[in-house]
């Protein structure tokens, strides 16, 4: 028996593994201020200001950052709505080690 609790085991971390496979990347850009940007991860991504704040930071010193990591179908209206506020995002595949 202790085999087959093994193999649970090792199913449920593939399984966690698939479904958060993607990343919400938001894009620096020229144009967008940092409120804006702030406003909008707290408002679309449920972040705290803090983290909203570290993303932005990031966002704008790295060019990039995935400010969140889930499934398409969560991470896509979450784009859509992101980009509709005139701020650059994509979705893509976590990196795989």
């Amino acid at each position: 028996m202790g085999d087959t609790r093994t193999i649970e085991i090792e199913q449920t971390g593939i399984t966690e593994l698939l479904v958060e496979s993607y990343q919400l990347i938001v894009w620096n850009d020229e144009v967008n201020t940092f409120d804006w940007v702030i406003q909008a991860l707290v408002e679309i991504c449920g972040h705290t200001q803090e983290q909203a704040e570290q993303c932005a930071l990031i966002i704008h010193t790295q060019g990039k950052y995935a400010v969140k990591n889930g499934d398409f179908d969560t991470l896509k209206p979450m784009c859509d709505q992101i980009t509709d506020r005139g701020i650059g995002a994509t979705i893509e595949r976590m990196p795989e080690y």
